[in-house]
């Protein structure tokens, strides 16, 4: 089993390049960066965890610059978004910046995706919290579009452009892989029609993650390969993941200055050297 790093980078944090080149030094396989472009004031929506929304949610750097600039310093780090909000976002504008970074970083790019949970963020971008689901499922027929054809063009109730021209495309063939997060029934059928890989947080039992994929390989889509996001220290349940076929955990790292995030890698990276394999 591979093991990463997912978090949010801040301004007040380590910053994204010394994190990946120290994640890249230990032995890490991976980093995914958490994606909010603002938090509203209201506050209406609770946060999903219980308790107050974390500093971190409020400063987060756009995942796709941090990465971009973890890419320059890195040479075999995978860089993937944990997850982008693609719903709040321009589905043209999305595709474009992440075909740039699968460029740079030679296809080191993944493409982690979700519907988010914020309602009056979403709202301020102009998506309908009701609609958020069928949005992004034609976001990313999409993008996957963009991303393959010579001349894309979608036309959809949600999603609709006449046919472009839009360079680069991905290093990646045929693109590169979309990793769905969230453990609902509409995350599942979202990864079993337009996923290469699923994204199930941290909480997701071992069993959980073994009966959906006895589930998708029973229609058809089988080897679909699971990333842990945000995964605590619990050594029985990385026992359990490893049992069940997952491919990679990603430990949860708090956004920490340099020196105190530096601690707590070599702590992460004395565990994971335990069940890496």
């Amino acid at each position: 089993m591979k093991f990463g790093i997912s978090t949010f980078v801040t301004d007040e944090g380590i910053r994204p390049t010394t994190l990946a080149t120290a994640l890249e030094e230990r032995g890490f396989d991976s980093l995914f960066l958490a994606e909010h472009s603002h938090i509203p004031v209201s506050r209406e929506t609770p946060y999903p965890d219980g308790g107050e929304l974390p500093r971190p949610y409020y400063r987060t750097l756009d995942p796709f610059v941090a990465l971009s600039a973890a890419a320059a310093v890195t040479e075999t780090l995978l860089l993937g978004t944990g997850v982008a909000l693609v719903v709040q976002r321009d589905v043209i504008h999305t595709a474009n910046e992440a075909a740039s970074l699968d460029l740079i970083s030679d296809g080191r790019f993944v493409f982690g995706v979700g519907v988010g949970w914020n309602r009056e963020e979403m709202r301020n971008h102009g998506t309908d919290p009701r609609t958020r689901g069928a949005l992004l499922n034609e976001q990313l027929q999409a993008i996957k579009a963009i991303w393959t054809s010579e001349q894309a063009e979608f036309h959809g109730e949600h999603v609709d452009f006449d046919p472009i021209y839009a360079w680069p495309k991905p290093v990646r063939t045929p693109h590169p892989p979309i990793y769905v997060g969230g453990e609902s029934p509409a995350a599942i059928e979202r990864l079993a029609a337009h996923g290469d890989g699923w994204l199930p947080r941290g909480h997701t039992e071992p069993e959980q993650i073994r009966s959906v994929l006895r589930s998708l390989a029973e229609r058809g889509k089988s080897d679909v390969p699971v990333t842990i996001f945000a995964a605590g220290r619990d050594e029985s349940r990385i026992e359990g993941w490893a049992d069940v076929g997952v491919e990679r955990v990603t430990f949860f790292l708090p956004t920490l200055p340099e020196a105190e995030t530096l601690t707590a890698l070599d702590e992460l990276a004395a565990l994971a050297g335990r069940h890496a394999g």
